[in-house]
């Protein structure tokens, strides 16, 4: 039975209802149908039955608009709770107290809700949202270009593929003429001869009718003389037409006739199912989404709080018009109380499932600005994955960026550009393995590389040479985890920091009228002197770094510091990683990352750490994404709302393409420097270690000498590390181990006299080194 039907309705005491059960049992009688709550009277704590069919109870269903039947569950519809209160209200005032002579005072109600306000067009009018006017195609010139484009190839393609198949076309449709005009005589012959009366005339024979069968021969006879005329004189025409032809036209025209005809009569007369010409192009039309469509996939997917509202008779609604959104329908839902779209978006292949569509098709989506519970449906005509993506605008040959501007990274779902913007924000990649992480990571790099005043950093610690394409374009590149790898990175992003302060003094320093918000702008970027122009370093399977026993401290430092005054400075920072957890990816990092790139991961924790607190609640969810959605992810920073973005793929050989342009136009202007220029980084002089070596140059029985010839041995121990020191580059290197030089009293070995002068004591030195600072 159908839940829609009103099971609490009153019906007069002492009358039975309308499925015939028996009246409703006053206060004083004794319930008899213990398995159903009954209803407090108004003035006592006692209920009234509510008679209900057991086996009704168990066979409750509801109705989709497309009639597909959702079971509920039997307990929800019968509880008190859920009796409309003006129900349960008639129902108590139905009911007479027999055990109670004396008159009962009225309690008058008190009114809660608001009395109704019927609200005027003219009221509701500035709410109204206007439809567009044109198609949006018409509105977006890429759009439309690509739309011309696609018609302008749809004709090239077909032309050229009937004109090579015309030598085939022609001997099949003058063969196949011969059946066609076989087929068009029998036609005429069975008009002519009314054969579609024989069937009632011989019926009238089987049956011995003799009147009605003379009657209808007689019909027959008639009808044949009247479709005959018009048959001869046809004839007599054509016949005609033939004696000219072949009296006054040469015969090479008259073949010529004859065939191009019978070739187009074996054309237009071939079977529909075996046409002579074939499909130049197979188009697949998908089916038209509908709203019965999207209410039976929602009522299909196991909601218990959808299910219970349906059983109410509370439907989805459909707040606009479900219409074409790009390659795809785009169905706007307000779901029931209770329901939200996570609860859809968690189910995304159940959804496909009840759809009939491929999983890379279905794209749910939340609208938290306007509430919880509504549901942006976008299905595409194809996979997501496997549709043809547009060319990359900034693969074409000569193409330059500005940093400081939005860049294309990808497509959406129904095919627009996402762009980012790199510059004054730091971004984190997450995803797991095998997602397209690192292809992310390496167009992003690449995007970078096409501005030529852009210094990049580009570290691979997965060790495959995934970056290998940017190396020629890079001041400081890393592969590899080995340990004098991650040493070099050590000794580059330390270099990195002092850049950092470096920026900090110069923008301290400009006045005002130049930089008015002490942050680098494109034109201070553009200023040599200034050496102000945007670092991007790019560091792929970051939890190498911040993981590692040795250094793993200091390089999550550093890229904290980075995260959080990098971006003003003009230093963007872009972490990838296959683990986004509070190790892999410290919080004190995370926290301060304006870009969010995450493609599939696996719970809640993996995508809020990515996205941000909170974004899974809100119905933004990475888990959605199958192991076949390979580069597609959800973009968040760029704009108030998080997108489904799939990134460009360009594959090693194209990105190697790419970047030879891209370091052409940096050899244009002279910005080829560290690792692009060939120049190694000095490892051996970040090994230092001054105190051990000015302890090492103390010669036996010396516990004490001056600055200047501790500052002449260093050189003669390490010629390449400490040549050039002064007492000064001495002071400040021993300063971080708690040491400071001092008055001592020494004899110059030139003079041999004694004199104070500013210089170590061994011990001091010695203490210090033990004592480990």
């Amino acid at each position: 039975m159908s839940t829609t039907a009103d099971h609490s309705a009153p019906f007069p005491a002492d009358e039975p209802n309308a499925r015939g059960d028996q009246p409703v049992n006053s206060p004083a009688e004794p319930s008899e149908n213990p398995t159903v709550p009954a209803l407090p009277n108004a003035d006592s704590t006692e209920f009234v039955n509510a008679p209900v069919n057991a086996d009704d109870a168990a066979t409750d269903t509801a109705h989709t608009r497309s009639g597909n039947v959702v079971p509920i569950r039997p307990d929800t519809a019968r509880h008190p709770e859920d009796i409309p209160a003006q129900d349960r209200d008639a129902r108590r005032g139905d009911v007479i107290d027999a055990a109670d002579d004396e008159p009962t005072a009225t309690v008058p109600t008190a009114l809660v809700d608001p009395p109704a306000v019927k609200t005027t067009w003219w009221e509701t009018a500035g709410d109204a949202t206007a439809r567009p006017l044109v198609a949006k195609w018409l509105t977006s010139a890429e759009e439309f270009k690509a739309r011309a484009k696609f018609m302008v190839r749809y004709a090239a393609h077909t032309t050229a593929f009937h004109a090579l198949r015309v030598p085939l076309y022609v001997p099949t449709a003058f063969l196949r003429s011969f059946g066609a005009l076989g087929r068009v005589i029998a036609r005429v012959h069975h008009w002519v001869y009314d054969r579609e009366s024989k069937p009632v005339r011989m019926a009238a024979r089987d049956r011995n009718d003799h009147d009605a069968y003379m009657k209808l021969r007689e019909a027959r006879a008639e009808t044949v003389r009247k479709r005959m005329a018009p048959v001869m004189v046809g004839l007599v025409i054509l016949l005609a037409i033939a004696y000219l032809s072949i009296t006054y036209i040469a015969p090479f025209w008259n073949w010529t006739i004859l065939v191009s005809a019978m070739t187009l009569v074996g054309w237009w007369g071939a079977p529909a199912d075996k046409p002579v010409a074939g499909r130049a192009v197979d188009m697949e039309k998908t089916p038209k989404l509908t709203s019965s469509t999207v209410e039976d996939a929602l009522c299909s997917l196991g909601i218990g709080a959808l299910n219970q509202a349906y059983s109410k008779g509370k439907r989805v609604t459909f707040p606009n018009p479900i219409s074409r959104d790009g390659e795809g329908w785009r169905a706007d839902v307000d779901l029931p109380l209770g329901v939200t779209a996570g609860d859809i978006i968690a189910k995304r292949s159940e959804l496909s499932s009840a759809l009939r569509r491929q999983i890379g098709c279905v794209w749910p989506e939340g609208d938290a600005k306007v509430h919880e519970g509504r549901l942006v449906l976008w299905v595409g005509d194809t996979d997501m994955s496997k549709a043809k993506q547009k060319s990359w605008p900034l693969a074409k040959p000569g193409a330059t960026v500005d940093l400081f501007k939005p860049q294309p990274f990808g497509t959406d779902q129904r095919g627009r550009w996402a762009e980012v913007t790199l510059m004054f924000v730091s971004m984190i990649i997450g995803a797991v393995p095998r997602m397209g992480k690192t292809v992310s990571l390496r167009e992003l790099l690449l995007i970078a590389a096409l501005d030529p005043r852009a210094v990049l950093y580009a570290f691979d610690l997965k060790g495959t040479g995934d970056l290998a394409a940017i190396a020629p374009c890079s001041h400081a590149y890393g592969v590899g985890d080995d340990p004098e790898d991650v040493e070099r990175m050590v000794v580059e992003m330390r270099e990195l920091r002092e850049e950092l302060r470096r920026r900090t003094k110069v923008i301290r320093a400009l006045p005002e009228s130049v930089c008015p918000d002490n942050k680098v702008t494109p034109e201070l970027a553009a200023r040599k002197d200034l050496r102000l122009a945007p670092i991007v370093v790019g560091v792929d399977e970051c939890q190498v770094w911040f993981e590692h026993k040795e250094h793993g401290a200091e390089l999550e430092e550093i890229c904290t510091d980075l995260v959080k005054r990098g971006p003003a400075l003009g230093i963007i920072l872009i972490l990838a990683t296959q683990r986004p957890d509070a190790k892999s990816l410290p919080t004190s990092i995370s926290a301060n990352a304006i870009l969010r790139y995450c493609l599939k991961v696996q719970g809640q924790t993996e995508n809020d750490m990515v996205l941000g607190t909170s974004q899974y609640k809100n119905g933004i969810r990475a888990t959605m994404f199958a192991r076949s959605d390979r580069g597609i992810g959800y973009l968040a920073g760029e704009g108030d709302d998080a997108r489904i973005v799939r990134s460009v793929y360009k594959d090693a050989t194209d990105a190697k393409k790419i970047a030879a342009g891209a370091r052409a136009r940096r050899e244009a202007i002279g910005n080829i420097t560290g690792y692009a220029a060939g120049e190694a980084v000095d490892v051996e002089a970040a090994r230092l270690d001054p105190l051990a070596d000015t302890i090492a140059v103390f010669e036996r029985g010396e516990d004490k000498l001056w600055s200047d010839t501790l500052v002449g041995r260093l050189a003669d121990l390490r010629p390449a590390q400490y040549k050039g020191w002064t007492a000064q580059n001495l002071a400040t290197a021993l300063k971080p181990y708690g040491v400071k030089p001092k008055q001592v009293w020494a004899t110059d070995p030139e003079t041999g006299k004694g004199a104070n002068r500013n210089g170590y004591h061994r011990d001091a030195l010695t203490d210090a080194k033990r004592n480990g600072k």
